[in-house]
């Protein structure tokens, strides 16, 4: 009887060790998910980002799957420079980072499709990787769109 009691107590334990395990992992996301850290309220922000503009970013890159950082500007001290919608970044950037405030923070989670898809962009990122990005919006320059 107590042989038995033991089984099925090492039994119960062995199904929570592996919900706990399977609930732990993340599944990469499948769309863009935009998260806003530090939120400039309308008042406050006198212009927001849009396609056409010149953005200035500081921002650090992460794989979705284990955390691990690929890339900072952070470390060099310049921010990073692009135009907006222009395909310049991956489109995750292009899509997340509209409609930002100079002094804007955001986490944006960027589904493999919308990153570097199937090729990766090898050392650092694998093929179909997620990649989730801090970023803070530094400037807004011209907007090559407008006259």
């Amino acid at each position: 009887m107590k042989m038995r009691q033991n089984i099925i107590i090492l039994f119960f334990i062995a199904i929570v060790c592996l919900t706990c395990y399977f609930v732990d992992a993340k599944e990469p996301p499948k769309t863009l998910q935009v998260g806003i850290k530090n939120r400039i309220s309308d008042g406050i922000c006198r212009k927001r980002s849009k396609n056409g503009d010149s953005l200035s970013v500081h921002y650090t890159g992460t794989l979705f799957e284990d955390g691990k950082e690929f890339d900072s500007s952070l470390p060099r001290g310049t921010p990073f420079t692009f135009t907006l919608g222009a395909g310049h970044v991956i489109k995750g950037w292009d899509q997340g980072l509209v409609g930002m405030c100079i002094g804007e923070k955001r986490r944006i989670i960027i589904p493999s499709d919308l990153a570097y898809g199937p090729r990766g962009s090898p050392p650092l990122i694998p093929a179909d990787a997620a990649l989730v990005f801090d970023v803070e919006l530094v400037a807004i320059g011209k907007n090559r769109y407008e006259l």
